[in-house]
């Protein structure tokens, strides 16, 4: 990066020059011109008495004639040296206001201060390329979590909207172009302490740019791109991206879990939820022929989707040839009565307001409501600054991307064996589904609840971790035993086991454990600092395991062993 002093003393080159010149030829005159003492006799003022005299001179400080009243030949030049000195420091002045408020010197000394602010970094973060709607529900629930971010958006209206936010960690932010190289190099790409790069821009050819100067600058970097087409989705997945996330196909296979699985439907949202977000209510989509307003991106999806669970659908399109809809679209917006009475909206079980516009999508809800009131409506939402008239709106399910794309990666981010979950999860049927969602509701507080990974080794359960290398058995249970009432339990309970190759889903808590193993919990938020107190607490491990308590501390062990030899 180019030095800021440098390049500001070099766009200052002529008013510096000025400025010397004029103070030099002031001294200059100062020393030359005769002037006369306090008893009359000629005296002649030094360089170091000119300088100061010019000095303050120059500053219009004024302090007065030094160190002899001036003769007239002296006055006579102090006065072209005053004209001198104001027009000079004027025309600095000015040219140092107007380098400040170039554009090009703003955006060099923000990106030095950028530059600044990721080397000072000490704790792990993500860089996020790209601010928007999904990046602010992404970085506040990060930021909740206590992970660090940083930023780089091209827009720099967006990145205002960056500098507003009262985000719990402060988030560095650049403007500049995300998909140059060194743009990912000056946001850490490359630094020690960067653990991932996600690429949340609007743009596919941008995200696939991203993630594949990510890869290459940095091979063991994980990396998660978003990604709304389908070509997009297979590039970036062909140079080895860990994650692509496609909020249509996303939404659409949730809206066909919950026509086929309801309470599966509702595990997942729950699973994947952020923190303090409230729990959603279960969903009961009913089985028949559904209305979809809409066949871009997302409709195109919702309808794979619906056609393999076995749902029939009439599409509604504007443009059915620029879409390439199907045979038999009813060609229209979907928000004209007429045009939803030829859909046969009164046969009709449900909707999707599908369209880039929100204010059609809303048109769509309220004329379809009036003409069947006992639709299933679901409807997009493509923009967060609607959310007020889409709640009074009352759809049955509402669909935002950046809210599918920020709960997805949160989830993938935080807790990397909840994927591994959902995986094992989505083959089981709805009863299991709706007996775990029992269990979850019986510890949430309405909340969704925290979802984390404990590993069984000396980093996050070392008292376990001892005791298992000694020969002590101890079962899943213990884990969240409560620490000072061993016949009670943490409102937590386990979700996944994994050991080595195998994973048990939903294990029994009297599994014994053993080192190296990974276990996803499912607890209360904040209650998970309790769990901590056992897992790294020899003593109290050692009171949760055999229900005796040891004495801690060399004065107390000394005053344990004098009371017991005193019983004997």
């Amino acid at each position: 990066m180019q030095n800021i002093a440098f390049i500001l003393l070099r766009r200052l080159r002529a008013p510096l020059i000025v400025l010397i010149c004029v103070y030099s030829i002031s001294m200059l005159g100062f020393v030359l011109i005769p002037g006369m003492d306090d008893q009359g006799q000629p005296w002649d003022m030094d360089f170091f008495h000119a300088f100061y005299f010019v000095s303050f001179m120059g500053s219009t400080i004024g302090f007065g004639e030094i160190p002899y009243p001036f003769t007239d030949g002296q006055r006579m030049w102090a006065t072209v040296t005053i004209y001198s000195s104001v027009v000079a420091w004027l025309f600095a002045i000015g040219s140092m206001l107007a380098i400040v408020q170039d554009p090009a010197f703003r955006t060099l000394h923000r990106r030095n201060r950028f530059r600044r602010s990721i080397s000072r970094l000490s704790t792990p973060f993500y860089l996020i390329c790209g601010y928007g709607e999904t990046s602010s529900l992404l970085i506040r629930a990060l930021s909740e979590a206590g992970i660090r971010s940083v930023v780089i958006e091209s827009n720099q209206e967006r990145l205002n909207a960056l500098e507003l936010e009262d985000y719990p960690i402060p988030v560095p932010g650049l403007c500049a172009d995300v998909s140059l190289p060194e743009i990912l190099i000056l946001g850490g790409i490359k630094h020690k302490n960067c653990i991932g790069c996600v690429a949340l821009t609007d743009r596919d050819p941008i995200n696939l740019k991203v993630a594949l100067s990510s890869k290459l600058l940095n091979p063991s970097l994980k990396v998660i791109a978003r990604a709304e087409t389908e070509d997009a989705e297979l590039n970036i997945a062909s140079f080895g991206t860990d994650e692509i996330i496609n909020p249509f196909a996303t939404f659409a296979g949730r809206l066909a879990l919950a026509l086929h699985s309801p309470s599966m439907f509702v595990l997942f949202e729950w699973m994947t939820g952020v923190p303090n977000e409230p729990l959603c209510k279960p969903l009961y989509p009913p089985h028949g022929t559904w209305i979809l307003c809409g066949y871009g991106r997302f409709g195109k999806a919702v309808h794979e989707k619906l056609r393999a669970e076995g749902v029939s659908a009439t599409i509604i399109e504007e443009k059915p040839e620029m879409t390439e809809a199907p045979q038999g679209t009813v060609v229209g917006r979907g928000t004209e009565a007429s045009t939803l009475l030829e859909a046969n909206i009164g046969e009709a079980v449900g909707i999707v307001a599908g369209t880039d516009d929100d204010s059609n999508n809303l048109s769509i809800v309220m004329t379809a409501r009036e003409l069947n009131p006992s639709l299933f409506i679901v409807a997009r939402k493509n923009s967060r600054a609607n959310a007020a008239i889409f709640q009074a709106a009352k759809a049955n399910l509402t669909m935002q991307r950046g809210s599918v794309i920020a709960h997805k990666i949160f989830a993938l981010i935080t807790t990397p064996l909840l994927a591994e979950f959902l995986r094992l999860a989505i083959k089981e049927n709805n009863a299991w589904a709706e007996a775990l969602i029992k269990r979850v509701s019986a510890i949430a507080d309405d909340v969704a609840p925290q979802i984390w990974t404990v590993n069984i080794n000396d980093k996050d359960a070392p008292a376990f971790n001892r005791a298992l290398a000694s020969g002590s058995q101890p079962c899943i249970k213990e884990l969240y035993v409560h620490p000072r009432y061993r016949e009670k339990s943490l409102p937590i309970f386990p979700l996944l086991l994994k050991r080595k190759d195998s994973e048990i889903l939903l294990p029994d808590e009297t599994t014994p454990l053993a080192q190296d193993d990974q276990l996803l919990l499912c607890g209360q938020h904040d209650i998970r600092s309790q769990m901590e107190w056992v897992l790294n607490n020899d003593e109290v491990f050692h009171y949760i395991h055999t229900g005796e308590e040891r004495a801690q501390g060399w004065l107390w062990q000394k005053f344990v062993a004098k009371k017991a030899n005193r019983n004997k």
